[in-house]
């Protein structure tokens, strides 16, 4: 990841007309013919040319998604793979985790959620094609940047340059993912699904930093990738200077102005950043549906034909993959699928609508480059027209307030601000970004314990028990393979990342008389760290505690005793640094000086001997998955820190996704079943400010804007896959590490509320359009339709309809002065005891509630 600022982008808005019958029996041809075509099975010839992907001597309009396999589980794979299809996705596109598979150099691991094979067979299964991008750098706010840390002790080593031991490791570990690639014939040359791979990752963001070196490291990177003869193109990401063959191709919120550096290489869109990461500490990154849909339509629209959502599913950081630091435990990335694996509606389904009217243009936009025209001061419109006949057009409106009228091929349309209209015969509007007709989901969180607050949705099971126990981590040192050295260590040299945690420990024998003390027995801690949190003990007491994502600065008046005093210092990781020049190179822990400091003097205690303990007792017994070691307590001490409790739980009923609220639990990590589901961090909560309850999707999009869940925790839920869990007698193992109450914990599923659609009859949808059209040979109008998430589910309520102007959002529709009696009773016959339905939007269908009026059909409906 990373951010590349872009220029000015354009949309458009709606029109009225029907297709012609040669042009769409020209589009029903063409799709027909496009959906027959062999993606993978024998060997396929996969190059490329100015305008796209060629596979098999015929050029593709191609939409793909990110889904990064470690994220989620195998079991959650061909189901995130399948709403990837049916979303309209041709590619699914996922890093490759060095860190995951050698996580010991020459010993690897391509076992459950590392088995790649597994994944890309998956994915192939489907009739889906893949992106594979080996990196091996590969940022994705994963910790070290992908980089396994056993790199980091190689003599001589300097990443991501001309530097001779990091080009031999690289090499090696890209030499065998594309071997193993091949033993599986998974390359499109071999009849497999990976039709695209990419080398290094974001480099030109920071090449600059390397100097000549870094030039000499990208044509190194380039000539390594093209000998391992993979039968398939290769690509750099945000590469400006990628040599020949190598496409270079875009990351950011908007690429429709990027070019490639050769008028031979297509216009590829590596990173469509669908939303954005969470920090803790941070409110809630959203971005609009109808914003993104823009983006994509302009990019198609001026001359793009492979773009890539980053992320389509972002999934969950388990263990301690999360980089950053401070990223959390989330990486839902507010992407179509969310991090459960449930459709995120209506950005799915709104994208669906778009993808289809993208591939009604397919045929033109392969046969040739776009023409431009303009409508007037930000409007604009790309034509594609071909020798045979065959016509799509682009209109967009750039403006981020005004809509306008816009007159093209002698039709009026009407383009919103900020959108982009498609018109796959150049006559018929069956797409605008800026109009949502998709449905809405409105999801609930159903908590399982008795003992919740009365806001919460809550089932009468109790299923946390409330067996608690507990035992309390030593806090200094307490291990046999603790040891002493004369200086401050930095501590990822010393624990090579096997732990987050590092303490240092000194002993003093305090006589009264020393010219650092005040008052005989009080003087003041003055410490300096580095990255990311410091706890200071006093004679094993908390004496304070900072953190900061550099250096941290810690000041206290402290108090000693006559006799032997000990001072414990803590330096914790939260992730290690995975973007930026020489990041390899940063450093963490305690730096110094550490210096005591008084009325009549200072000493600085930096350079005396330490002793230094790597990690917890707690890591080293192995509390998260040895049960033999606990034993039940009849007293649970709450908020207090370096406590590790265990509890057994059973599994909530039914397919539902799991997930474990940590309310009233202050920062740590949690096990199930012996599996971390990561670090967790409830108390860190968002500043009250730079939230909006309503988002303007109209203009540029940024990262901090349309932020949510100001003065909340940034991450208040925890996901726990199903497939770590029996249906009884699960152990769940958590180790606070600053205080908290884990009564105060609960697990819960998360479940459909209210499904609804709000579809004015002025704007029917591509599917509706080709389909109906087809069949009766004229404009159909515009069709609401409900479709509950789950195969296991019916509709079986309707809880509002209305037919005329009904006002309002999902969950809080009202009616308008404009309403049909019918609507209601139509909608229940259609919909009741269905899992889906199809509503026309008509007066016909509904009844006549208000001629002369635009009118619209809302429905709010549950699923059971």
């Amino acid at each position: 990841m990373g951010v590349i600022p872009c220029s000015a982008i354009a949309s458009s808005g709606c029109g009225r007309g029907r297709f012609s019958p040669g042009v769409l029996m020209f589009l029903v041809l063409f799709w027909a013919a496009v959906s027959s075509v062999p993606l993978f099975g024998e060997a396929a010839n996969v190059t490329y040319d100015h305008r796209a992907v060629v596979i098999n001597g015929q050029r593709r309009v191609l939409v793909s998604g990110s889904i990064h396999y470690p994220r989620s589980t195998p079991e959650m794979w061909p189901d995130l793979i399948q709403k990837s299809k049916d979303g309209g996705l041709d590619v699914i596109e996922t890093y490759v985790f060095w860190n995951l598979h050698e996580p010991v150099q020459n010993q690897y691991n391509f076992e459950g959620r590392g088995d790649l094979v597994k994944f890309v067979k998956t994915v192939a299964a489907a009739g889906l094609l893949v992106h594979l991008r080996i990196g091996p750098y590969v940022c994705a706010e994963w910790n070290y940047g992908g980089f396994p840390l056993w790199l980091h002790f190689i003599p001589g080593i300097k990443f991501r340059t001309d530097n001779e031991p990091f080009k031999r490791e690289m090499q090696r570990f890209t030499t065998k993912i594309v071997d193993t690639m091949k033993q599986e014939m998974l390359f499109a040359s071999q009849g497999g699904p990976i039709i695209l791979a990419q080398i290094e990752n974001e480099y030109g963001n920071i090449e600059s930093s390397y100097g000549s070196a870094g030039k000499q490291y990208v044509s190194w990177s380039a000539s390594m990738a093209l000998s391992l003869n993979t039968g398939v193109p290769w690509v750099m990401c945000n590469q400006a200077d990628a040599p020949d063959p190598i496409i270079n191709t875009c990351n950011g919120f908007y690429c429709d102005q990027f070019s490639p550096n050769s008028a031979n290489k297509p216009k590829i869109w590596t990173e469509n950043w669908s939303g954005w990461f969470q920090a803790y500490g941070g409110s809630a990154p959203h971005r609009p549906a109808e914003d993104l849909a823009f983006a994509v339509a302009r990019f198609y629209q001026r001359g793009g034909t492979f773009q890539n959502y980053y992320m389509y599913h972002g999934g969950t950081n388990f263990g301690h993959t999360t980089g950053g630091p401070f990223i959390t435990t989330s990486y839902d990335y507010d992407a179509p699928i969310d991090e459960y694996g449930i459709i995120r509606q209506p950005k799915w389904g709104h994208l669906r609508d778009l993808h289809k009217a993208i591939k009604l243009c397919e045929g033109a936009l392969i046969a040739t480059d776009p023409t431009y025209s303009s409508l007037g001061t930000n409007l604009e419109a790309h034509v594609y027209r071909t020798e045979t006949g065959a016509c799509a057009a682009f209109l967009a409106n750039i403006d981020s307030q005004s809509d306008a009228v816009v007159t093209f091929n002698g039709n009026s349309y009407h383009l919103p601000a900020w959108s982009v209209s498609i018109l796959p015969d150049c006559k018929t509007v069956v797409f605008n970004t800026a109009q949502v007709n998709s449905q809405v989901t409105n999801m609930e969180t159903r908590y399982m314990k008795s003992q919740l607050e009365a806001s919460r949705v809550i089932d009468s099971s109790n299923i946390l028990q409330s067996d608690w126990s507990w035992i309390g981590e030593p806090v200094g040192i307490s291990k046999s393979s603790a040891f002493t050295k004369k200086g401050l260590l930095e501590q990822i040299s010393t624990t090579a990342d096997s732990s987050d945690y590092l303490w240092y420990s000194i002993s003093l024998t305090i006589n009264g008389d020393e010219p650092f003390l005040m008052n005989n027995t009080q003087t003041v801690l003055h410490v300096e760290s580095m990255r990311h949190i410091l706890y200071v003990y006093v004679n094993r007491q908390l004496a304070g505690s900072e953190s900061g994502s550099g250096k941290v600065t810690l000041e206290k008046t402290i108090t000693l005793t006559p006799g032997i005093n000990r001072i414990d210092l803590l330096s914790a990781t939260v992730g290690l640094q995975n973007y930026g020049a020489f990041f390899d190179e940063w450093s963490a822990g305690i730096t110094g000086p550490v210096k005591l400091k008084g009325n009549s003097g200072t000493i600085d205690l930096s350079s005396n001997m330490w002793t230094y303990q790597v990690g917890l007792k707690g890591e080293d017994l192995g509390l998260y998955k040895n049960s033999d070691v606990w034993s039940p307590s009849s007293t649970l001490p709450t908020n207090m820190p370096f406590v590790w409790y265990k509890t057994t739980f059973n599994a909530p009923d039914g397919n539902d996704p799991v997930a474990l609220d940590f309310t009233g639990m202050g920062k740590g990590e949690a096990w199930v079943n012996g599996q971390s589901i990561g670090r967790y961090w409830p108390s860190y909560v968002a500043g009250p400010n730079g939230c909006t309850s309503s988002c303007d999707y109209r203009g540029p999009y940024g990262a901090g804007k349309c932020r949510q869940n100001c003065g909340k925790p940034s991450q208040q839920l925890y996901h726990v896959p199903r497939s770590f869990l029996r249906p009884n007698g699960n152990t769940l193992v958590l180790f606070e590490e600053m205080g908290g109450d884990p009564r105060q914990t609960s697990f819960a599923t998360r479940q459909l509320g209210s499904l609804c659609s709000h579809v004015s009859e002025l704007h029917p949808s591509p599917v509706s359009m080709l389909s109906t059209e087809a069949s009766a040979g004229r404009r159909s109008g515009a069709v609401l339709q409900l479709e509950c998430p789950r195969p296991d589910q019916v509709i079986s309520s309707i809880k509002f309809a209305s037919y005329g102007t009904p006002q309002g959002t999902c969950g809080a529709f009202n009616h308008g002065a404009c309403s049909s009696q019918n609507a209601l009773a139509v909608v229940k016959e259609a919909c009741i005891g269905v899992r889906s339905c199809s509503i026309q939007v008509s007066p016909q269908a509904l009844g006549e509630p208000c001629k002369g009026v635009a009118k619209s059909l809302a429905v709010e409906a549950a699923c059971n």
